[in-house]
C-alpha cells in the first residue's frame, strides 16, 4: 500500500503582527516576563490548553516573530522587546521595535528583501509564495497576514522629520544638499532600532525620499548606525553632488 504523505507549506505565521503583539500583552500582563508552562500561556491567549492545534499555531506564530522564547523545555516567557515597545517614550521607538518584529519570519525578511521597494499584487505575492512551497490557502493567508503587518508597523512610512523636509521639493534632478543632509540628520537621530549588538549585521532600515513624477528613492541606514557613518554618509553626498555639477557644466 502506498503510503501518502501530506506537504506542509513553509513555516510562517499565522496571524499578523498586530494580533501577535496583543497576544503578547495578554501573556506578559499575567506572567510579566517570567517563564509559564505551556498549557498556562496557550490559556492566557484564549485556548483551554497547548494540545489543539490553534493553539500550538498561535504559540507558534508568536516565536516567529521573536514575541516569545523558550527559556526551557515546556515553558515559555515574553520576550525583552515586548516589554520595551509597551513602555516606550515615543512612537518611534515603537515602530522601529514592530519593525524588528517584521523581519523575524523568515518568510517576510525574504519577500520584504525582494519586494521591499514596494510590493506587487496580492495574486503575484500568492504565486511566488506557493513557487516557495505554500499550499493555496496557506499562501492566501500569510499574504494578508504580511500586508497587514505592514500597515502596523509602518514599514513604507519615513520619519515625519524626514517627511517634513522633502515634501516639499519639487524639482526634477536631484535632491537638495540641504534637504539630505536635514535628512541624515534626522535618521541620525531618531532611535532607529533596539537591537543586540550580535544582530546580522546585514539588517538595515530603508527609508523612502518622494521625488518628483511620483518618484522615490530609498536611503538604506543600517542598525547600529554611528555618528561616524553620519559623516562618511554626507562626504559621499558631496562627492555625488560635485559630480552632478561636473557633468553639467562639461
Amino acid at each position: 500500500m502506498a503510503v501518502v504523505i501530506r506537504k506542509k507549506s513553509p513555516r510562517a505565521p499565522s496571524m499578523s503582527l498586530d494580533e501577535a503583539v496583543d497576544k503578547a500583552f495578554r501573556v506578559y500582563e499575567k506572567e510579566q516576563r517570567h517563564p509559564a508552562p505551556v498549557d498556562v500561556v496557550a490559556k492566557h491567549i484564549g485556548y483551554k490548553d497547548a494540545k489543539n492545534g490553534a493553539a500550538l499555531s498561535s504559540i507558534a506564530s508568536l516565536g516567529y516573530y521573536g514575541l516569545v522564547e523558550r527559556p526551557k523545555e515546556g515553558y515559555i516567557s515574553v520576550s525583552a522587546d515586548v516589554e520595551a515597545y509597551k513602555y516606550a517614550p515615543t512612537e518611534e521607538i515603537k515602530r522601529q521595535i514592530a519593525l524588528k518584529w517584521l523581519r523575524a519570519p523568515q518568510i517576510f525578511s525574504d519577500l520584504l528583501e525582494k519586494y521591499g521597494a514596494g510590493l506587487p499584487s496580492d495574486a503575484t505575492l500568492q504565486y511566488d509564495l506557493i513557487q516557495r512551497g505554500f499550499k493555496p490557502e496557506s499562501a492566501a493567508g500569510c499574504v494578508a497576514a504580511f500586508r497587514r503587518s505592514l500597515d502596523f508597523s509602518k514599514y513604507f512610512e519615513m520619519p515625519s522629520a524626514v517627511a517634513e523636509e522633502v515634501s516639499g521639493y519639487d524639482e526634477t534632478d536631484s535632491i537638495p544638499l540641504s534637504a539630505m543632509e536635514s535628512t541624515v540628520s534626522a535618521l541620525h537621530q531618531a532611535p532607529l532600532r533596539i537591537a543586540p549588538q550580535s544582530e546580522r549585521l546585514e539588517d538595515f532600515d530603508r527609508i523612502p525620499v518622494r521625488l518628483s513624477g511620483g518618484r522615490r528613492a530609498w536611503i538604506e541606514i543600517p542598525t547600529p548606525f554611528y555618528c561616524a557613518d553620519k559623516g562618511r554618509m554626507k562626504a559621499q553626498i558631496d562627492l555625488l553632488l560635485a559630480d552632478d555639477e561636473g557633468d553639467d557644466d562639461a
